[in-house]
C-alpha cells in the first residue's frame, strides 16, 4: 500500500472517524434501525417483572438450601429457568439448545459438605461461525446476612434475580433470531459462596478450548435509584472493565510495561465496543464504563472468564444500597433491610436488557476480533506498518485502523484499509495508540484489537 503523507492522512482520518461500528448507524448517541431495533423493541418490562417475582417467589435461593422441594429453595429455581428456557427454544427452529450442566463442588469455606450446582445454560447457535461464542449470564442463587443462612428468605429481588431476568428475557427475544454468531444465555448458581458455578461453566469452555470473545454479567441491575435520598441515576448502567488482563503472564506483563499497554487489554476494548453501540436513544441508557475489574470487596461472575483469559465485564446498577443486599428481611431503626422486590424498577431492568441486547447482537452481526495484530519494531521509523491474521467470515469485506492520542479514553479516529493483512501508515507508533478492526459487506465492525510488539 502506498505511503500518503501524514498531512494527507490525517485529513482522511479525521472524516473518517465517526465511521458506524453498525451499518447506518453513528458510533454513539444514535438509534439502531433493521434487526436491532426490533429486538430493542420486544424487550417486555411486564416479562422481566414477572420472571423477578416468580424467583422471589422461591423463598430463597440459597445454593445449600433445598434441591427438590417443588417450590422452595434453589431446586425448584432451577427446574423453572429450565422449563422456560426449553419454552423459548421450542420457538427457535432447532437453533436453540438448553442443559442442566451440573457438578459437584467439593467441601470449601462456604460449603460445608459436598453440593451439588446447577447452571441453566441456552445456547443459541450461530448461522455463520458458530464456533464463535458471545456469553451473558445472571446468578440465580440468593443469600442473607449469614452466607451460610440457607432457611430464611433470600428474596434476591435485586442481587441477583434482576440480571437472571435480563438474560431470560434476551433468550426468549433471540430465541426467534439468526445471529451470525453463538450467543449464551446461562442462570449460574453458586456465587454467592464463591463464583463457583460460572467457575465450572468457563473452565468447562476452556477445556473444549471454546472461542469465547465476550463475556457479560448481569449482577445487580434492578434499579437505577439508590432508595436512600440521592438524585435517581434512572438513565445510567455501570459495566466494569479490567486494564491488566487477570490471567496476565510475566512474559506478557513485561510486553506491556514496555509498551504502555495497561488501557488496552481485550476487556477494554470490550468496553469501548459496549459504549459505541449502547449508549444511545433506542437503548435509553448510558453506560458508565468503569476501568476497575469490580467495586471494592466484591466480585461477580466475569471473574471466572477473566481467569481463563476470556474478555469479560460486569454490568450494575449506578448506586447501589446496601441495605438491600445481602441482609436478612428486618425493620431496624426504621430502616427496612433484605433485597425485596418493591425496590426493582422493571423498566430499569429493561434498558439493561436492552444494552446488552444491543451489545451481544452487534457482536454477534459482526466478524471477530482480529487476531494476530502486532505492530513492527524490528526497525526505527516514523512511519507504523501493522501485521494481522485474515479473518475467515465469509462475508468478510476488510480492516480498519483506529487511533487516539495516548491520553484519549476512546477511539478518536480510523480509516479504511481493505482487506488486506498488512498496512504501513505515515503516523510514528510511538506517539499514538494503535488497534485494528474487522467490517464486514454491512458494515458491521468489530471491537478493536490492540498490536503487540513484533518479535
Amino acid at each position: 500500500m502506498a505511503k500518503s503523507t501524514r498531512r494527507a492522512f490525517l485529513t482522511v482520518s479525521a472524516a473518517a472517524a465517526a465511521a458506524p461500528l453498525i451499518a447506518g448507524e453513528a458510533m454513539a448517541g444514535t438509534v439502531p434501525r433493521g434487526d436491532l431495533t426490533a429486538i430493542l423493541r420486544e424487550i417486555d418490562p411486564k416479562r422481566i417483572e414477572a420472571i423477578v417475582r416468580k424467583l422471589v417467589s422461591f423463598g430463597t435461593r440459597h445454593t445449600l438450601s433445598s434441591q427438590d422441594d417443588p417450590v422452595r429453595g434453589i431446586g425448584a429455581a432451577r427446574d423453572w429457568i429450565f422449563a422456560e428456557l426449553q419454552r423459548y427454544a421450542a420457538t427457535s427452529g432447532g437453533r436453540m439448545s438448553v442443559e442442566l450442566q451440573s457438578f459437584v463442588q467439593p467441601v470449601s469455606p462456604r460449603v460445608p459438605v459436598p453440593t451439588t450446582i446447577t447452571n441453566v445454560i441456552a445456547t443459541l447457535t450461530g448461522s455463520m461461525t458458530p464456533e464463535r461464542i458471545y456469553v451473558v449470564t445472571g446468578h440465580y442463587d440468593s443469600r442473607v446476612t449469614d452466607v451460610m443462612d440457607a432457611v430464611k428468605d433470600a428474596p434476591g429481588a435485586d442481587d441477583d434475580a434482576s440480571g437472571v431476568a435480563v438474560a431470560l428475557e434476551l433468550a426468549r427475544v433471540l430465541a426467534t433470531r439468526r445471529p451470525e454468531a453463538t450467543i449464551v444465555f446461562a442462570a449460574v448458581a453458586g456465587e454467592e459462596q464463591g463464583l463457583y458455578g460460572s467457575d465450572h461453566m468457563a473452565q468447562v469452555y476452556k477445556d473444549r478450548g471454546a472461542d469465547i470473545q465476550a463475556m457479560f454479567s448481569c449482577d445487580i441491575v434492578g434499579t437505577g435509584r439508590a432508595h436512600d435520598g440521592t438524585p435517581a441515576d434512572p438513565r445510567s448502567v455501570r459495566l466494569f472493565v479490567e486494564g491488566v488482563p487477570t490471567s496476565e503472564t510475566a512474559a506478557q506483563a513485561s510486553v506491556r510495561k514496555s509498551v504502555g499497554g495497561e488501557n488496552d487489554g481485550p476487556s477494554r476494548q470490550l468496553g469501548r465496543f459496549v459504549d459505541d453501540v449502547a449508549s444511545n436513544a433506542r437503548t435509553g441508557m448510558d453506560v458508565r464504563v468503569i476501568w476497575r475489574r469490580d467495586r471494592y470487596l466484591r466480585g461477580s461472575d466475569h471473574i471466572s472468564f477473566l481467569l481463563r483469559g476470556y474478555p469479560a465485564a460486569r454490568f450494575t446498577e449506578p448506586r447501589e444500597n446496601f441495605a438491600h443486599e445481602h441482609q436478612d428481611v428486618r425493620v431496624e431503626d426504621g430502616v427496612q433491610y433484605g433485597d425485596l422486590i418493591e425496590f426493582c424498577d422493571f423498566a430499569y431492568i429493561a434498558r439493561v436488557a436492552r444494552v446488552n441486547a444491543a451489545a451481544l447482537w452487534s457482536l454477534a452481526q459482526a466478524p471477530g476480533t482480529p487476531r494476530g495484530v502486532v505492530i513492527d519494531t524490528t526497525q526505527l521509523t516514523n512511519a507504523t506498518t501493522l501485521r494481522w491474521q485474515l479473518g475467515t467470515e465469509p462475508d468478510l469485506a476488510g480492516y480498519e485502523v483506529v487511533w487516539r492520542e495516548t491520553t484519549a479514553p476512546g477511539w478518536q479516529h480510523s480509516r479504511a484499509v481493505g482487506k488486506v493483512s498488512e498496512v504501513t501508515i505515515d503516523l510514528s507508533k510511538d506517539n499514538v495508540f494503535f488497534g485494528v478492526r474487522a467490517v464486514d459487506a454491512d458494515g458491521h465492525r468489530s471491537p478493536a484489537a490492540a498490536p503487540g510488539p513484533s518479535s
